[in-house]
């Protein structure tokens, strides 16, 4: 330890100013910035009921006053052998970011993955239901959408690839759901590989704190631009220890490109195994750095088969040089399908290019409702709690309030309403027109679920 003389110290404390001008004028920077993009960071609130717990051979279906159909409402089984419910509704939390003030959000896949209901609060507090636009599992990118009604406030991207190691970033979103929560810190690094989801993301990481609930919350620079979403910390104990991870932007707005477009994401895919170049392959193949990923097998239904062979090296993709073996599957990813590109190779000790045309890899939307086009809100009275989106034949469920009508009629997302009150259903909007002349304190819907049709009774009351 450094002692200071006491003299000296006292007259350092004498001269030194509590707070320099520099120092002021960098604190109102963080405040004007902060006050300038929280209302565009969002709260994500989402619920998945219970599993099932299933009842040996079931239940029977019975008949209409039956006492034990009141102890099914009551306590959560349905008649007709659908079991109870095991547990109360699990719930979570996260963030997100408004980017179009038409109300399209950006959060995490793993925010919203398999909830029943989600719900968006703003930074004044006001709830709007949402439903998923599109989701994508590999880089864990989410687009849901809310109807305001009116125009919001929204950020815009920056650019994620121009960050340097020791800039300034901002993070903002909803840590362990105590709301609006600002942290500030340096870009740590770039290029991580943190090996959660798939290989197509090189994350930004931050000291900037992240913690639980912050997930799917937007990372600004100094400019008020959103350069990443928070996604992940490395953490023994569960919370921040200076070390989070983010999406970087480049990859964020394409992504959401691809999902706003028609609820999928399309990757390029060559059909080939690969692995690293490791020191000792490189030695062997005389090459002068562990660059490039070596190809150990060519899929027989793949567009590689007879272009590429099992032992090429591949150098560069379309004119972009693999630094790391994981570079091959993220440039691949983001080359149009169906356009042909130059390869670099190494095949028998010499350099070479190819033409490769790009194939489609499988699209991959883990999370996406039937209908992309933007549910309808059956939202006029009365109202069962329940958002729908058109459908072949009727109107889907897209998700079911919690402790609305409808949950309690035991109306499940995925279901189809094909009829209310004896009147045939071919839209959204039927349903709501039926409802609204329905002059009963009670409806009869009949929905389609798994193929089967199923009659429900909703009160109105």
């Amino acid at each position: 330890m450094k002692f200071i003389p006491a003299a000296v110290a006292a007259a350092m404390l004498i001269t030194a100013p509590s707070l320099t001008p520099r120092a002021e004028a960098h604190g109102m920077v963080y405040a004007d910035l902060a006050e300038r993009v929280s209302p565009a960071v969002v709260n994500i609130f989402t619920e998945q009921a219970a599993p099932e717990a299933s009842v040996a051979g079931g239940l029977p279906d019975l008949p209409e006053g039956h006492p034990l159909n009141e102890f099914f409402k009551r306590f959560g089984g349905v008649p007709g052998g659908r079991g109870f419910r095991d547990s109360e509704p699990s719930r979570s939390l996260g963030s997100g970011f408004i980017f179009s003030p038409e109300g399209y959000v950006i959060t995490n896949h793993h925010v919203i993955a398999n909830a029943d209901s989600i719900k968006v609060a703003l930074s004044d507090e006001r709830e709007f239901d949402a439903v998923v636009i599109g989701s994508d599992k590999a880089t864990d990118v989410a687009l849901i959408k809310i109807e305001s009604g009116f125009a919001l406030p929204y950020v815009t991207f920056g650019d994620s690839a121009g960050l340097r190691v020791g800039e300034e970033v901002v993070a903002v979103g909803n840590a362990f759901g105590l709301g609006g929560t600002v942290t500030r810190g340096i870009v740590s690094a770039k290029g991580r590989d943190i090996r959660v989801g798939g290989p197509y993301v090189d994350y930004i990481q931050t000291d900037a704190s992240i913690n639980r609930g912050n997930s799917g919350g937007p990372l600004f620079n100094m400019r008020g631009e959103v350069v990443g979403m928070n996604t992940a910390i490395f953490s023994p104990s569960g919370g921040s220890v200076g070390i989070g991870f983010a999406v970087p932007s480049s990859i964020v707005s394409r992504i959401i490109d691809d999902l706003r477009d028609d609820g999928t994401v399309s990757r390029g895919w060559i059909g080939v195994g690969i692995q690293p170049v490791t020191d000792a392959i490189a030695s062997a193949l005389d090459l002068p750095a562990t660059k490039g990923t070596i190809i150990s097998t060519v899929s027989a239904d793949g567009p590689s088969l007879g272009i590429l062979r099992e032992g090429d090296v591949i150098l560069s993709f379309n004119g972009q040089p693999l630094e790391k073996g994981r570079d091959l599957p993220r440039f691949v990813a983001r080359t149009q399908p169906g356009s042909s590109v130059p390869v670099e190779i190494l095949r028998d000790r010499a350099r070479q290019t190819i033409y490769l045309t790009v194939g489609t890899r499988e699209r991959e939307a883990a999370f996406t409702p039937a209908a992309v086009s933007t549910p309808t809100i059956a939202s006029s009275a009365p109202d069962l709690g329940i958002m729908l989106a058109p459908a072949e034949g009727g109107a889907r469920v897209v998700s079911v309030e919690p402790g609305s009508a409808a949950r309690d009629a035991g109306i499940e997302r995925g279901d189809v309403i094909t009829q209310v009150a004896e009147r045939p259903i071919t839209s959204p909007e039927d349903v709501q027109n039926a409802l609204v002349e329905a002059v009963a304190d009670a409806v009869l819907l009949r929905i389609e679920r798994g193929g089967r049709n199923l009659y429900v009774g909703v009160s109105l009351s």
